[in-house]
């Protein structure tokens, strides 16, 4: 199993546009949660490891916090050409298995994983209402295998610092995943792979 670290992209940074389909065809995109009050975007596909370890919580996670305003978005850039398993049908397969309240969205040309600087799956990517990043980095310290229970404690703790007004703590640690499945020949070079 490829462990392969976040890229921590600069704090502060403005949320990159997109525009995409989900698994069913239907388009989404970042204007269309312009007046949340915060904005989480997850990178996660269907069949990586790191991904299905914390993904019940994470659904559960988004239909906690909703509600109080953060807008969920998840993106799903593998090459579903090379990893079929990551294809539509399996996305929305998911997204109906562990009730899946927000949009997953198909990054099949991997641009909007690019302009995100994300390398992992999962790599999340918290911003603020100005839409400026203010957290980046790990659902928790649970693993696969290192036996601590998945409770998502570090965005939940970024959330509710957004929610509330404040900024989250500076202090973020990567998070950690099955590297983003790039095309053949076209991985950016801050990949590592």
């Amino acid at each position: 199993m490829a462990r392969t670290p976040s890229t921590m992209l600069a704090l502060g940074t403005s949320a990159p546009d997109f525009r995409l389909p989900d698994f069913d065809g239907a388009t989404h995109a970042l204007a269309d949660v312009s007046s949340s009050p915060a904005l989480l975007v997850a990178f996660i596909c269907s069949h990586c490891p790191f991904v299905k370890h914390v993904r019940e919580e994470f659904a559960r996670f988004a239909r906690e916090y909703q509600p109080r305003g953060l807008a969920v978005v998840a993106i799903n850039s593998n090459d579903v050409v090379a990893y079929p398993q990551d294809g539509p049908d399996a996305m929305r397969q998911e997204a109906r298995t562990l009730g899946y309240t927000f949009p997953y969205l198909l990054d099949e040309s991997q641009a909007v994983a690019r302009a995100y600087r994300a390398a992992c799956t999962p790599d999340f990517f918290l911003f603020d209402a100005a839409r400026r990043l203010v957290y980046r980095g790990q659902f928790d310290d649970s693993r696969p295998g290192n036996d601590r229970p998945v409770t998502g404690a570090d965005l939940r703790a970024a959330v509710e610092a957004v929610l509330s007004g404040n900024q989250p703590a500076p202090d973020q640690r990567p998070s950690l995943g099955c590297n983003i499945k790039w095309k053949r020949g076209s991985e950016p070079e801050y990949s590592g792979h």
